[in-house]
């Protein structure tokens, strides 16, 4: 359960570490020599779009639905997401036997549409510019009695994805700074709260594209910022705005806030797939992009890098590339 004294602390992430044991992969970590010549620095690249469901999300997601009370798992539970956070409780109520559904936007890739389907649960899918997925999903939890598990503003959500900077800290050692992308600031909360936890003077940036830099400007400003419905190919960070749990959390814990252009997204992304020869999808190359563009530079550090996914329409590759 989650402490009283702080509502996520280090032993919330290890606790749902030990939920995930043996469930979860332990997602592997690469190097890569060009990588470290081009940057200077000693570069770990956490890869966890080689996590169940080709993303880190199923980490929360799975922690969360192991929580919730036996008449919740009866009645079954619902969520809103473009996609990976979808996929995620989708295969997790199929593991603990919950009735899973999900509300996703109309142009959520469909790609994540058939996964999330196919792990057995129901989708509904909505028109952004008719209703908020919030909206939308209050009034069908309101209706059936649903229990309603958010895709990153949810304590057990945020230990969940804590679990990914704390693999990578049991196997790499000692880091400068870490690297995390940023849509609602789940994955860089747990992730931020898990290193500066053990190891204190680690710095921790989150990135955003600048096309929805609404958790930067937050930060900058010390006060919630919103964005509409952003263009970007990075549909994992197109949320409105960090929310009332991940926001004070992004304010004490990260040290930093940057941003990168949808060009450099496409080019860290081409680049990781010809050399890493990994697939990943445009949100999972945020932190990547960030490094490899020099928008952080950080010359002779040890570096570690989310990679948080990669569940990419294949279809739609080709053309993202041909831009290059």
């Amino acid at each position: 359960m989650v402490s009283q004294n702080k509502l996520i602390e280090i032993a919330d992430i290890q606790a749902a570490a030990k939920c995930l044991d043996g469930i979860a992969h332990r997602t592997p970590v690469l190097t890569s020599t060009t990588v470290n010549q081009i940057t200077n620095s000693e570069v770990f690249f956490k890869c966890e779009n080689f996590q169940r469901t080709g993303s880190f999300k199923f980490r929360g997601a799975y922690n969360a639905l192991s929580q919730v009370s036996e008449p919740q798992k009866q009645k079954g539970v619902l969520t809103f997401s473009s996609g990976n956070h979808a996929q995620g409780i989708a295969l997790a109520g199929n593991l603990l036997n919950i009735p899973t559904t999900i509300v996703m936007p109309e142009n959520a890739p469909i790609v994540k549409q058939t996964a999330t389907r196919g792990y057995g649960a129901e989708v509904i899918l909505y028109n952004q510019k008719q209703i908020s997925r919030e909206e939308l999903a209050q009034k069908l939890a309101d209706e059936k009695g649903l229990t309603i598990i958010p895709p990153f503003d949810h304590p057990h959500i945020i230990a969940g994805q804590g679990t990914t900077a704390l693999e990578l800290i049991q196997e790499v050692g000692e880091l400068d700074l870490l690297l995390v992308c940023c849509g609602g600031g789940g994955l860089i909360s747990g992730c931020a709260i898990a290193t500066k936890s053990l190891l204190p003077n680690c710095r921790v940036i989150g990135v955003e594209p600048a096309a929805a830099d609404d958790a930067t400007r937050s930060f900058k400003s010390k006060t919630l910022q919103f964005v509409n419905n952003p263009d970007t190919i990075a549909d994992g960070a197109r949320t409105a705005s960090l929310g009332k749990i991940t926001f004070p959390l992004v304010l004490e814990y990260v040290d930093d806030m940057v941003t990168v252009s949808e060009e450099a997204i496409i080019r860290t992304m081409f680049f990781i797939w010809e050399r890493l020869k990994i697939v990943v999808e445009p949100t999972g190359v945020l932190a990547a992009t960030a490094l490899l563009e020099g928008v952080v530079k950080v010359p002779g550090a040890r570096v570690g890098v989310i990679i948080s996914g990669g569940n990419v329409d294949l279809m739609e590759v080709g053309k993202l590339f041909s831009s290059i």
